[in-house]
């Protein structure tokens, strides 16, 4: 009788064990691709959770000592820790490990965490565009990246058995894996995400802070508005460490964006009909076509 083949992964270590982290962990159990799970964080409440429905393993406060032994670890934490994260677990990385993360600035975080790797190992940059507004382990599930994408952005450095390592568990995953430079990567989701999340938070704000006619406008809100600013309940400081780590690429989208505000104040200043019959039609057009 032939033995039953070796996972993908044998230990996987998530620092991070919320939506992101907890989603990869589920997905890659549920498909037989990985031997263990340990999760590592500072919140135990949620990691001892973890372990209740069966998305780790284990779970440990220590990173150093949480990575040991793990075939791959990825970082499911705030953008602007990475580098810290990574930094604390380079000596405590056995040979051969691979180190990815889930971050949504590239050019930051590989830059800061390819040199602070031991000989041996390996950083592999990746971001999956997927997501909720929700956090922790409890918000996590196993079809998170099931038809979505994640990006892989290999540099020169990148070692080639590792990038395909890490190709193959965000496929495995369920997602199209492109591979993209860390700087075209920063500023294709400046546009596609991070420029949406600035005019939610900034449209939720700019609502209750206009009190023209008195009382809480946000209490009349219906559903166009509460879909269009559902981005606007996702986790701050990730997206303040967004904000600052890519703030060059979301200052040049905002003032993109800015300009065709402008233009369609400027259309209905005139009380130009059929100029914004047209507008919303070319904007109708483009919208429906990626459905």
């Amino acid at each position: 009788m032939s033995e039953a083949p070796a996972p993908l992964v044998k230990r996987l270590a998530v620092i991070g064990v919320g939506l992101i982290g907890g989603s990869l962990a589920r997905v890659l159990r549920e498909k037989g691709a990985v031997g263990e799970v340990v999760g590592i964080g500072r919140g135990e409440a949620n990691l001892r959770r973890g372990v209740e429905l069966g998305v780790l393993d284990s779970y440990s406060l220590d990173p150093g000592e949480g990575v040991r032994g793990a075939d791959l670890v990825f970082v499911a934490t705030p953008v602007c820790s990475i580098p810290a994260v990574v930094a604390e677990i380079a000596p405590f990385l056995s040979p051969g490990a691979i180190v990815t993360d889930g971050g949504s600035v590239k050019e930051y975080v590989v830059a800061a965490c390819e040199p602070l790797m031991p000989e041996g190992t390996f950083f592999v940059g990746g971001h999956p565009i997927a997501g909720t507004e929700h956090s922790g382990v409890e918000a996590s599930f196993a079809t998170l990246y099931r038809g979505k994408r994640c990006i892989v952005t290999p540099t020169p450095r990148t070692d080639p058995a590792a990038l395909a390592k890490v190709v193959e568990i965000w496929r495995t995953a369920g997602s199209t894996v492109p591979l993209m430079d860390p700087a075209q990567h920063d500023r294709v989701v400046a546009a596609i995400s991070h420029l949406p999340h600035m005019v939610a938070y900034s449209l939720v704000n700019a609502v209750d802070g206009y009190d023209r006619f008195g009382g809480e406008l946000l209490s009349f809100s219906a559903g166009g508005f509460r879909d269009f600013t559902r981005i606007a309940s996702s986790d701050p400081v990730m997206w303040r460490d967004i904000a600052l780590t890519n703030r060059d690429a979301i200052l040049e989208t905002m003032d993109f964006f800015s300009g065709y505000l402008a233009t369609l104040r400027g259309l209905v200043a005139a009380g130009d009909g059929s100029a914004l019959e047209s507008f919303f039609l070319n904007s109708k057009q483009k919208r429906d076509a990626i459905l």
